[in-house]
């Protein structure tokens, strides 16, 4: 038998009553699966209103609730003293709005005038009969779009041969002017046709078959399977030398980045078509003048592949929470606070709106936003100075929010306690850009240069081999660098397939680094916007 006491509605009197051991026993069961039913739920429901939140909500993770005080700034500046401000009634006015935008036409455009003039039989005064003049010109402007253009460039090469040879019977001298080797022997490609291939796929997002629909509705019958022989030819002979100079120059740096992305390949040996393979993202950090920007394709994520890569790199690397980047040789891996404070952002859209004002993820998130609104006030300081600055302005608030996350207890499995665990976990990895003042509170540098690929992913959905995947690869890299050194992709790409094939440049270093961004005529460049 079992007693417990009871308060029945408001009595104020408790009741004892007298239940079989049995019954109690189940009533505890009974309460304990409440409990742990009621926790489901509630993580259920959190997850239902993330998920609702990424399929119809903004993508920012900016919120009403970022403004909330942290470190109590209304009581630190409230002044119960300060009289009310009076208040001024002001005429009604209507202010015109202003559209602001920077559309241009560059000064180096050709221009076609197109004159607009009276017959001579009208040039006659309709009142007196007199011959008109001219007085004057009204002139505007407008921007002609003229689509890609093709033609057929026919390469003549003039064979010489001497008469006086012949006609003494000697030997005969032929002599072929010089002309300068194919793109692609056999082939009737051209620099500027692969090239404007590779731009329209890997910059514009057009895939090969949407090409392929192009061309033919222009009455040229070119398969994707020409051009997509044409591009993976062309990489592998001329883009990967210039891919396999610029991973050297990476790993010179002592300050990278790293992300990685899935990606799905059809025809991968020992693998099902649906599986995962990935992308994965080296680049330079914000110091550097020449900014390098190299994808590789790989059929797994171990941490293998970044070891193999890397194997020549000694220094900071930016980098999220995968733990495969951690038992790197040599490396110092720095976290990223970005991701961290996603991780409270995902725990404060998890809560209904009532319980979001003043939440633990609310406050968790607020401190990740301290911290990044201490490193724009040191955007523009040297490196020594913004490392002096982050010891004594940032770490304190870094030391607060460690100590809260201690004290504070979470059910682990909520969207809360995923938020805290992977703080937790990367603790050592988010301080580490305290150590060196070249060294930045996040990964996104890297987020921003994996996007272009994302985004391309979404059009060409898969590769169709490994071949073609480490080709893309390639292709990527040599876009995405030029596209951070200001390069315009097409004309850099012309430019290489132009040279390239006329030098050796496997073997000769002096040529082939004529074709790295650094090195490239200013024709390649951008013009710059006036």
């Amino acid at each position: 038998m079992r007693v417990f006491w009871y308060n029945e509605g408001m009595k104020t009197d408790a009741t004892m009553v007298t239940i079989p051991k049995t019954e109690y026993e189940e009533l505890l069961v009974l309460k304990e699966q409440n409990a742990e039913l009621t926790q489901k739920v509630e993580w259920l429901m959190g997850q239902f209103r993330l998920a609702q939140h990424r399929r119809f909500g903004a993508s920012t993770e900016k919120s009403a609730y970022d403004q909330i005080a942290l470190f109590d700034e209304a009581e630190a500046v409230a002044d119960e003293t300060a009289p009310e401000p009076e208040l001024v009634e002001v005429e009604k006015h209507f202010r015109q709005r202003k559209r602001l935008v920077n559309d241009r036409l560059p000064e180096e455009l050709p221009v076609e005038v197109v004159e607009h003039d009276l017959p001579v039989e009208e040039q006659v005064c309709p009142k007196c009969k007199g011959s008109l003049h001219i007085m004057g010109r009204d002139t505007r402007r407008e921007l002609v779009i003229i689509p890609a253009q093709a033609k057929i460039r026919e390469h003549v090469c003039l064979v010489y041969g001497c008469r006086c040879c012949e006609q003494k019977g000697i030997e005969a001298t032929i002599i072929n002017a010089p002309m300068d080797e194919p793109v692609i022997k056999g082939s009737f490609a051209s620099p500027e046709a692969i090239a404007h291939i590779m731009t329209q796929k890997f910059v514009m997002g057009s895939p090969l078959y949407r090409q392929e629909q192009d061309w033919n509705r222009q009455g040229i019958m070119l398969s994707r399977q020409t051009m997509s022989n044409w591009l993976i030819r062309a990489t592998e002979d001329y883009l990967e030398p210039v891919y396999d100079a610029l991973k050297k120059l990476l790993l010179q740096h002592d300050t990278l980045h790293a992300d990685e992305t899935t990606l799905q390949v059809l025809r991968e040996p020992g693998k099902p078509a649906q599986s995962q393979s990935y992308m994965w993202l080296y680049r330079t950090s914000g110091t550097t003048h020449t900014p390098i920007v190299l994808y590789e394709y790989q059929p797994n994520r171990r941490a293998e592949h970044p070891a193999k890569f890397l194997k020549d790199f000694k220094g900071y690397l930016h980098a999220d929470g995968y733990e495969g980047y951690h038992s790197l040789d040599d490396i110092i891996v720095v976290g990223c606070w970005q991701h961290l404070r996603r991780k409270f952002d995902e725990a404060l859209k998890a809560l209904p709106n009532k319980d979001r004002n003043g939440s633990k993820a609310a406050r968790g998130k607020q401190y990740c936003d301290r911290l990044f609104e201490l490193e724009r006030t040191f955007a523009e300081l040297p490196p020594e100075e913004r490392f002096a600055k982050r010891l004594t302005l940032a770490k304190p608030v870094i030391d607060e929010l460690y100590a809260w996350l201690e004290g504070m207890t979470v059910l682990p499995k909520m969207p809360m306690g995923v938020a805290k665990q992977y703080a937790m976990n990367q603790r050592t990895y988010l301080e580490n850009y305290l150590l060196d003042g070249r060294l930045e509170l996040s990964n996104n540098r890297a987020e921003r240069s994996i996007k272009p690929f994302v985004i391309d992913r979404k059009n060409f959905l898969f590769a169709n081999t490994p071949r073609g995947a480490k080709a893309s690869a390639v292709m990527f890299s040599i876009i995405e660098t030029a596209k951070e050194n200001n390069l315009n992709p097409f004309v850099y790409l012309s430019y290489i397939f132009q040279y390239a094939p006329n030098w050796d440049i496997r073997n000769n270093d002096t040529l082939l680094n004529q074709l790295l961004p650094a090195f490239v005529p200013d024709s390649c460049k951008n013009p710059t916007p006036r």
